[in-house]
């Protein structure tokens, strides 16, 4: 089960014993199932992007994705080519859940000397390439693919070495692969790149970390029963409340905080997925607004010791979110040494007690600082809570959008820097943009 505890979102929003917060949801329950019902029905137009939606029910290209795997059994290093929504989701939940044989390696990033050292590292002959790119024109994605392609060579029949996951008629890698003989797997059209986890742009590598991936989905299809729910049962829309009613106190800022180094990545495909999602000039109507909140990523216990000072006695200018589990996979019982009494509050207790404690204490102290905070509870982590948990995200992310009227679905921001880079690259049809830049400066 995925909980949510708003015992902690603090007097300017909840009265005792939750009744502002009642009263709260009561008076926006409308205008949130106004929502729910405005993203249903633009979810049939695929220029809407909302077809993530409906990634959990597509269980055909999940046993495409299960056989491809079965049929690559020798594949011992698995490398991800992509960047942003095409790595993060992938990471995150490989970190989580990955069981192995197979290692999963992310080149996101076109530092050479990382790219070197992993070149270095791996056998040609036992490592599979899996590039993704929607447009297949992402500049640092395909620079990636243009190496590796080469180092491939050294291997016996260098196709069978690289699997394609892009846009099922679009782009430049879609008919690279029919000309070459590689597999290829399809980004859905209506599926942005960070919505697009539970797609084989996740699922494919996922395969290989050996999560469980039917779980992954159940979980997901279960946040969909909520966020398709009447306001009193939908918890996407109510921790879309909470975000959305702190922004208009003026807390621009959202920390995500898992308790659990497993879920050490899950706030790195947090931050672009609020972040990109919500973070627009424009509304609907075209009206400058300049929407948004910041996330900030934080893990515990490790940030108690890092960031939670500036938490607790900074600017009251963020949301702190907890992601805690309430059950342990196995545990770690804490052994009594003598000659250290002065430990002994902690002989005989386990490493989960402590961690437990560790995440209760540091809501509280925040919360008795007027620091608002809720909890995202997860029964334990396995495939089926975080598929549920990471479809709650999305889902919360839509509701946003909908009470700050604008398009959650779309990145025009981003758009110019690739411009830029692309003009500063040489890029044929960037030539006016590149004299441009020279002219400021810029080259």
């Amino acid at each position: 089960m995925l909980r949510v505890d708003l015992g902690n979102i603090s007097p300017e929003c909840v009265g005792p014993n939750g009744v502002a917060w009642t009263s709260s949801l009561t008076s926006y329950a409308q205008r949130l199932e106004a929502a729910r019902d405005e993203i249903l029905t633009r979810k049939s137009d695929p220029g809407a992007f909302l077809g993530w939606i409906d990634l959990p029910e597509d269980t055909e290209t999940l046993r495409q994705v299960r056989r491809y795997r079965e049929a690559q059994p020798w594949v011992e290093d698995l490398v991800v080519l992509g960047i942003g929504g095409s790595a993060l989701g992938a990471q995150a939940v490989g970190a989580a859940l990955g069981k192995g044989p197979v290692r999963l390696h992310f080149v996101d990033n076109v530092e050479p000397e990382p790219v070197l050292e992993l070149l270095r590292s791996l056998n040609p002959e036992k490592t599979l390439v899996n590039v993704i790119s929607k447009s297949g024109t992402t500049a640092e994605t395909m620079a990636a693919f243009l190496v590796f392609r080469r180092w491939l060579e050294r291997a016996e029949n260098w196709q069978q070495h690289v699997v394609v996951t892009t846009d099922p008629s679009r782009g430049i890698l879609r008919p690279y692969a029919a000309a070459e003989g590689l597999t290829a797997f399809d980004i859905p059209p209506s599926v942005g790149g960070r919505f697009s986890v539970l797609s084989p742009v996740g699922t494919l590598p996922l395969a290989f970390a050996g999560v469980d991936l039917e779980n992954l989905l159940a979980g997901a299809r279960k946040a969909n029963e909520q966020a398709r729910s009447e306001a009193a049962r939908n918890l996407p829309a109510q921790t879309a409340l909470v975000h959305h009613l702190f922004a208009q106190k003026g807390l621009n800022i959202v920390v995500l905080m898992p308790y659990s180094t497993r879920l050490r990545y899950l706030p790195d495909w947090f931050v672009q997925l609020h972040d990109e999602s919500l973070g627009k000039l424009y509304n609907r109507e075209g009206k400058e607004v300049r929407t948004g909140t910041t996330a900030v990523r934080a893990i515990g216990t490790t940030d108690q010791h890092a960031q939670v000072q500036l938490f607790r006695e900074g600017p009251h200018d963020k949301l702190v979110v907890f992601v805690r589990l309430e059950n342990p996979s196995e545990d770690l019982e804490i052994p009594a040494v003598k000659g250290l009494e002065g430990l002994d509050y902690l002989f005989g207790r386990t490493f989960f007690e402590l961690l437990t404690a560790e995440a209760k204490a540091t809501a509280h102290a925040l919360a008795k600082a007027h620091q608002p905070n809720y909890t995202l509870l997860l029964e334990r982590l396995d495939a089926y809570h975080l598929g549920w948990l990471l479809q709650h995200l999305m889902w919360q992310t839509a509701y946003l959008g909908e009470l700050w009227n604008i398009n959650a679905f779309d990145q025009p921001g981003v758009e110019l820097g690739k411009e830029y880079t692309y003009a500063l690259m040489g890029r044929k049809g960037y030539e006016k943009l590149a004299e441009e830049l020279r002219a400021e400066g810029v080259g």
